[in-house]
Order: structure tokens, then C-alpha cells, then sequence
């Protein structure tokens, strides 16, 4: 969920050097320069677990390289997380990792302030992104990062492994957006594993852009440009899930259904022109899918509040 500033994701071919050789207040750009051209081995770590007087201590907020985390605005059991960017990344070659681990009875929000870039290298290399999630038996994990951008030339594969406990709740949501307004988009391979009390629940994996065959037809995307999925696990869904349920009518505005996981969750896929409609289609789906736990689904402008 590293982010990007537009001056920076302009300039992707920046002459990289000794990391560190920058001040520590330079701006993204240039502290980018800074980077070997092996590009950035870098990760972050947030742990968060109850207080002990009825809301949640971040005992571990961990960054480097592209990862800032700050702890933002937090009300009742919750703690809030903000990561925000330090550099433009992931650029082709870098090797980021990110991971939340939730204990028992805590409950963490994690949001972005910006979108992430997917950016080509020089050498086109092709970048990673791997995030771990691990939630303990009644945590809560609301998992709301801003769209991932991919533009043409970059190479990226997105893995996320998140595991819970029986009892455990999570909203996780991603979207991607493929290339810029009037642009190609890069390739992107996107893969979700989501383990609930040691067995499946969901595992999928979704790729697009050049060399991946398909990826822009009707079987698959069907002439879109982004999409977006939004899934809700909640115990309180093993007693009364919702049905299936398409939530568009008009193909033109995207496409859109809501369906009921054997988890028990819910799993909102979206499909539009643009991130801005997907995101809309999502928050109507989550809408549809909500529980009367503590895992209702987040609308758009409380997730833009925590982050």
C-alpha cells in the first residue's frame, strides 16, 4: 500500500544511487534517485492488541523504504493506521512486503492516503508486493487501502495471505485501475488466499495486461478498465447470509454482484470505466451484505475518516 505523489510517479527512470545518500527530508522524488537500481528490498509490520482498558495499543508500527505508518485518529476499541508514501513505489525490481498481525480481541483499521503506482523500471524488471494478515479469535481487521494504478510498462504480482480465527471478523478491500486516463496499462498478477480456522475460504488469482491472454475479453473483464472486490468474513453469517444479488442494471455505469461465501463471508466484485465507479458499486454491495455484528462493512466516508 506504498503511495505516490504525481511529481514522483512522472519520473520513474530517476538515476539511482546509495540508499541513504539523501537528506531525510527530501522529497519523494528525489529520495527515489537514492535507490540501487536492484531496486528496494523493503517492509513494514504493524501488531496491534487490546490495551487493557478497552481499546487497542499498536505495541509494534514498523517501516522502511517506502512505508511510513502513522497512527491517525482512533475513537471507542479501534486503532487507526495511515500508511503513508516515502518514495514512489513499487518501481520494477523492488521487493515490499507488508504485514498486520491482529491479536485477540483487538480491532485495527489500515488505510492509505493516496493510491498506489505501479511503475516501470528501468531495466523492466518486474516488482513484487506481499502482504500478511493474521487475525486472532475475536479480532477485527478493516482493510481499506486506495486503488492500486497500474501504468504501461510496469510488472507487478500482488500476493495476500490473510488468515483468521473462527471467531475473528475482517473487511478487506482492493481495486485495481488499469493504466492512467489515455494510457496502456502494465501487467499485474493479483493473487488472494484467505485461510478461516485453519481451512479455505477464498483463493483466486486474477491477471492482466500484456502477455496475460484474455484478460481484456468478456470471459474476464469485458472492455473495463477497473475493478474491485470488497470481502466481509463474519460469524454472523453462518446463521443468515445474503442471497445473490446483482447490483447494477445499466452495464454502462459497471456490473457488480454480491455473493455469499461458504465461510462464512460475503465476497462484492465490481466491474467499471473508471476507480471511481467501482468504488461506488462496492459500497453499495457492502451496504447490501451488512451484518448487525461488529463487522458491518465500512462506507466510503467512514473509511476515509480513519485513514
Amino acid at each position: 500500500m506504498p503511495t505516490t505523489t504525481p511529481e514522483a510517479a512522472s519520473a520513474p527512470d530517476a538515476a539511482r544511487t546509495a540508499l541513504g545518500a539523501c537528506a531525510p527530508d527530501a522529497s519523494p522524488a528525489v529520495r527515489r534517485a537514492a535507490v540501487p537500481s536492484s531496486g528496494v528490498h523493503a517492509g513494514a509490520r504493524v501488531v496491534a492488541a487490546p490495551d487493557g482498558r478497552g481499546g487497542t495499543a499498536l505495541p509494534v508500527l514498523d517501516g522502511a523504504g517506502p512505508f511510513a505508518l502513522r497512527r491517525t485518529r482512533s475513537h471507542g476499541p479501534w486503532a487507526h493506521v495511515t500508511v503513508v508514501g516515502a518514495m514512489a513505489a513499487p518501481l520494477g525490481g523492488d521487493r515490499l512486503t507488508l504485514s498486520a498481525e491482529v491479536l485477540a480481541g483487538a480491532r485495527l483499521r489500515v488505510g492509505a492516503a493516496a493510491a498506489t503506482v505501479s511503475l516501470p523500471g528501468r531495466d523492466g524488471a518486474p516488482a513484487t508486493y506481499d502482504i500478511d494478515l493474521s487475525l486472532g479469535e475475536g479480532a477485527e481487521l478493516h482493510w481499506l487501502p486506495e486503488p492500486l494504478i497500474v501504468v504501461a510498462g510496469s510488472d507487478l504480482t500482488v500476493t495476500t495471505r490473510v488468515t483468521l480465527a473462527a471467531g475473528a471478523r475482517l473487511v478487506f478491500r482492493e481495486e485495481q485501475v488499469l493504466g492512467r486516463a489515455g494510457e496502456r496499462t502494465g501487467r499485474l498478477v493479483n493473487r488472494l488466499t484467505v485461510r478461516r480456522a485453519g481451512r479455505p475460504l477464498l483463493d483466486q488469482e486474477l491477471a492482466f495486461g500484456p502477455g496475460e491472454p484474455g484478460w481484456s475479453g468478456p470471459a474476464v473483464l469485458g472492455g473495463y478498465r477497473a475493478t474491485g472486490q470488497l470481502l466481509t468474513v463474519s460469524p454472523e453469517f453462518g446463521e443468515q447470509a445474503p442471497d445473490v444479488r446483482l447490483l447494477t442494471e445499466d452495464p454502462a455505469r459497471g456490473e457488480a454482484v454480491l455473493t455469499p461465501l461458504a465461510g462464512p463471508a460475503t465476497l462484492v466484485t465490481a466491474l467499471a470505466h473508471d476507480g471511481l465507479t467501482v468504488r461506488r458499486l462496492l459500497d453499495r454491495g457492502g451496504a447490501a451484505a451488512a451484518v448487525t455484528g461488529p463487522a458491518q462493512p465500512v462506507s466510503r466516508s467512514d473509511a476515509a475518516g480513519s485513514s
